[in-house]
């Protein structure tokens, strides 16, 4: 059962049932809401998976009436959503969004939640469940979390009330302290089975699959360890830079940004030991126990394994692109980095002596996010190779994006009457195989919170336990690493240390 009672979805795959709520989306006027959330429900709307009822109700400082806020939502659904606007889903579509104009610090601005959330909810027919999506910075967490629980809009957890969820969006926090802080800040107000913290990247498609990939199959998991693994790559590379975001990026960078934000958690999706269920605090137990089997990086270790790094001026598919520092709102003399790669470990049975090789920058070469689990080699060559050309490891790649999907590397005969071997790559793609676009990652996530499974949210425990491996990191670079900041150029796969830092094990980085 799942933490409201409900019972089992009649939708094949799910946990549990996506219950009748409404949705209220603090920052309801802001870009992820029409961009990203409300596209999103859309979306579920043209798939049937949606609750019966439903409402959504946009909260923001921009004064805009309901019809208004319906067309800023029906302007986004054109450009932004995965299917198309129908004129016939849209009219039943548009009749459940409204939108409240208020201060997130005037207590009035929370009665007045309630009042129209009773409201919407009695000309609709809802329960009275709700789900509440902090779209706002953290610094509001705790303003709109107090102005909750004093409206009375909060339910306490039981299996016959109305449920109360609440949403917050990643990163939690700036280091471990500020994580905890604001862990406390809405744990004061919310139940932990009430938070649901998201990370887009744990709903994309191929993410997700891995789990499959790895507990559907038995040729794959008998081979998932140090007997047979040589290496994990694990690449989130972008060809944009910094843009719009430099306010935000000077505070953050690369390893606060993507690595501790994500990358952390899809390694843990590739280390985790097989869950005995799929009940989602099992599932996030597994994951966690990974973090707390890395090895740590602090001191002068930060230095032989993690390399920082900025972009420099250069071109990016043949247009001209600014150096980092050179990007508006950017401090000339900045040494935040914009790349990071690294080199962990995770000290167990399963990894023992497996490096895992995480690298994410911003204007590089493309855009790309990829796992890239390669074994290790045959024991002996019986086969003819090329001349001069190395046997080719297997490697089993998950594509996330652009084109979700994934590969396994082979090697198999050449034609001609000789034996030669040469690799070649089996290739799934979700597109061609299921012949439509996979969902976007927050249909598949706000699908869950309706439906009150976390097993994809971050739990506190694990946003903790990810903060303080980095902590060591951020420390090493505040003691030692701070005064040499290499560059690459713009368009580049990355910095020549980058390179050094796999090189130096006789491997290589992955051509994207």
């Amino acid at each position: 059962m799942s933490p409201t009672g409900q019972g089992p979805s009649s939708e094949p795959g799910r946990s549990f049932a996506a219950e009748p709520c409404t949705l209220v989306i603090f920052g309801g006027s802001g870009d992820l809401a029409k961009r990203k959330l409300v596209p999103a429900v859309y979306n579920l709307l043209l798939d049937g998976v949606l609750p019966p009822n439903y409402a959504i109700l946009g909260l923001g400082r921009k004064p805009l009436s309901d019809e208004e806020f319906r067309a800023s939502s029906r302007d986004g659904i054109t450009k932004y959503s995965r299917q198309k606007l129908t004129d016939e889903k849209w009219k039943d579509f548009e009749r459940r969004l409204f939108y409240l104009s208020g201060s997130i610090d005037e207590p009035q601005t929370y009665q007045d939640i309630k009042t129209r959330c009773e409201k919407i909810e009695a000309e609709l027919n809802l329960p009275g469940n709700r789900i509440f999506y902090l779209a706002i910075p953290p610094t509001s967490f705790a303003p709109a979390c107090e102005g909750l629980k004093q409206a009375g809009l909060i339910q306490s957890i039981g299996s016959k009330a109305p449920f109360s969820r609440v949403i917050v969006e990643k990163p939690i926090g700036h280091d471990l302290a500020s994580a905890r802080e604001i862990n406390s800040t809405v744990g004061r107000v919310f139940h932990e089975s009430q938070i649901f913290r998201i990370d887009h990247y744990l709903g994309k498609e191929t993410v997700q699959n891995l789990l499959v990939i790895r507990f559907a199959n038995s040729i794959f998991e008998p081979i998932w360890n140090h007997k047979y693994i040589d290496h994990v790559q694990i690449t989130v590379s972008e060809a944009e830079g910094v843009g719009t975001r430099a306010t935000y990026y000077e505070e953050a960078g690369a390893l606060r940004d993507m690595v501790q934000n994500h990358i952390l958690q899809l390694m843990c999706l590739v280390a985790m030991e097989p869950p005995y269920s799929l009940d989602p605090d099992v599932v996030r137990n597994a994951r966690i126990d990974v973090l707390r089997c890395l090895k740590p990086i602090a001191g002068k270790d930060v230095e032989k394994f993690v390399v920082r790094a900025q972009y420099s001026n250069g071109k990016i598919h043949g247009t001209e692109a600014p150096g980092y520092r050179r990007e508006a709102g950017v401090r000339p003399d900045s040494t935040v980095e914009t790349y990071v790669a690294l080199k962990l470990f995770v000290e167990n049975w399963r990894w023992a002596g497996v490096p895992f090789y995480l690298r994410t920058g911003k204007a590089m070469t493309k855009r790309a996010s990829e796992i890239a689990v390669q074994l290790k080699d045959i024991p002996q060559i019986l086969f003819n190779v090329n001349p001069g050309a190395p046997q080719a490891p297997n490697v089993l790649t998950l594509r996330i994006q652009p084109e979700e999907g994934l590969s396994l590397r082979i090697m198999s005969k050449q034609p001609g009457s000789r034996t030669q071997t040469h690799p070649v790559e089996m290739n799934f793609k979700y597109g061609e195989v299921f012949g439509a676009p996979s969902p976007e990652a927050y249909e598949r996530l706000l699908l869950d919170v309706m439906a009150g499974d976390a097993s994809l949210f971050m739990r506190r425990d694990a946003v903790e336990a990810s903060w303080a491996w980095i902590t060591g990191i951020l420390d090493g670079w505040n003691e030692h690493g701070t005064k040499w900041l290499p560059e690459y150029t713009a368009g580049s796969a990355g910095p020549v240390e980058a390179d050094r830092l796999i090189q130096n094990d006789g491997r290589s980085w992955r051509v994207l």
